[in-house]
Formats: structure tokens, C-alpha cells, sequence
């Protein structure tokens, strides 16, 4: 199994709508497809109508905790929700209401340490992205938390513990054009031009487009606190820019 895709999330939505018309009162089938719409919004290497599908997304869950306030499901959904908003303090409640109900959502814990990086507690990320790994050593979602504790380690200038981390990552879900980026900082960082070069080129064949065109552009889509921006600044842009990713 594969994580998320443009395709597979299109199929994903085409039969929650379905379930939807057949029970429109569905707390699962609300869920499940407000989940959907807003992850797909919050993915680096999907474009999507985010305005469109975050507003569906959140009147979905509305109803959904309405009718079943207790429904973890319909939590993580709003957490999900709250995510694609940029509001990761909210989405942190949304998680950790999960997780008290149920200990064993995997992905309540991944999620969660992804709020609290953007939030500024990156110390907290790793061990949160790690226990959902715990539980579920062969999640399709795998390659994605190897490179969040890559990204993570990368941040705090752990270079040789990023490009491990971020290494895992590529094998598991080589598509993933963001770990490609991140390698070609690593790899720069440590002063290994070739394989800075080489990720570079990958990230650049895989997007398909100009994301990857110059850090003036990437910098753009970057979210979270001061402390998270200065990180970036002064580890992530800076290998890009070694690696010989132009400014502008």
C-alpha cells in the first residue's frame, strides 16, 4: 500500500459521496469525506479547489458532531478540518480528544505531532509521529512520518539523523517529492554536493511544475510560528540554497 494520491483520493471521494446519498444522515460517511476533502487540501503535492472542499468539509463535520458529539471519528474529521485551516492549536484539542477515547488511533498521533511542530513544540513531534509508528509498523502512511521525523531533525541542524530518517522515507514512498527536497538540503548541508544535486534534479522531475524553482516560491507555502520560520530560514533554505536552488 501507497500513501494518498491525487488519484486515490479523487476514488476515495467519488464513493463517500455516494455512501453519503444513499444515507445522508451517515456520521461515517460525513466524516470520512470531510476527512478526505481537507487532507487533500493540506497535502504539498496536491493541488485542489481548497476553499471549496475546506468550507464542504467543515459544514460535513458540523453535522456530523451534531448528531454524534462522542463519535472519534467525526473529531479526527474536525481535526483534520482544523488542520487544513491553519488552525493547529484548535486541531490539537480535535487529536487529543481521540486519542482519550481511543489510545490506539494511529493517526490522531501523527497528526498530532504535526500540529505541535507547527505550533512551535518540536520536541513533541517526534515522539508522537514515532508512537503512531509503534502501532502501526506498516501503515501506507510510512514514508510520509519518516520524513516528518527527518523534517524534524533536519530543523534542529541533526543532519546525519535527518538524512537516515529521510533516506527510509524515499525508500518507502519514493513519489514523495518533498523528501526529495529535503534530501538535496540534507545531503548539501553535509557538504555532499552530488547527491545535493541529484535530489534536486528528482524533486524537480517528479513536481512536474515550477514549485521547486526557487526558494522565494517555496518559502511562500511554509506555515507556522516564528520559531518554526526562523528554523527553516536557517537549516532547510539554507541547504536548498547550497544545493543550487536559485532565490528567485
Amino acid at each position: 500500500m501507497k500513501p494518498a494520491t491525487a488519484g486515490n483520493r479523487a476514488e476515495a471521494i467519488a464513493l463517500f459521496e455516494r455512501a453519503l446519498a444513499l444515507d445522508p444522515r451517515s456520521v461515517a460517511a460525513q466524516s470520512l469525506l470531510a476527512r478526505t476533502l481537507a487532507a487533500r487540501t493540506s497535502d504539498p503535492d496536491e493541488t485542489s479547489e481548497s476553499a471549496a472542499d475546506v468550507a464542504r468539509a467543515e459544514e460535513l463535520v458540523g453535522k456530523a458532531l451534531a448528531s454524534s458529539p462522542h463519535s472519534p471519528l467525526a473529531h479526527y474529521a474536525r481535526g483534520t478540518v482544523l488542520r487544513a485551516q491553519d488552525r493547529f492549536e484548535e486541531a490539537i484539542r480535535e487529536y487529543e480528544t481521540v486519542i482519550a477515547i481511543d489510545r490506539n488511533w494511529v493517526e490522531a498521533y501523527a497528526h498530532l505531532g504535526h500540529c505541535k511542530f507547527y505550533t512551535g513544540s518540536i520536541e513533541e513531534d517526534i515522539p508522537l509521529v514515532e508512537q503512531a509508528i509503534r502501532l502501526s509498523p506498516r501503515d501506507p502512511m510510512i514514508g510520509v512520518w519518516f520524513g516528518r521525523i527527518g523534517l524534524a531533525h533536519l530543523l534542529q541542524s541533526r543532519i546525519d539523523e535527518a538524512i537516515d530518517w529521510l533516506e527510509r522515507a524515499r525508500h518507502a514512498s519514493p513519489e514523495l517529492t518533498y523528501v526529495h527536497s529535503r534530501l538535496a538540503s540534507a545531503y548539501a548541508l553535509r557538504g555532499e554536493a552530488g547527491r545535493a544535486a541529484a535530489e534536486l534534479a528528482e524533486v524537480r522531475k517528479l513536481s512536474g511544475g515550477d514549485r521547486y524553482s526557487s526558494i522565494a516560491r517555496l518559502r511562500a507555502e511554509y506555515l507556522g510560528v516564528p520559531k518554526i520560520r526562523a528554523l527553516f530560514e536557517a537549516t532547510y533554505f539554507a541547504g536548498l540554497r547550497k544545493a543550487g536552488m536559485p532565490e528567485e
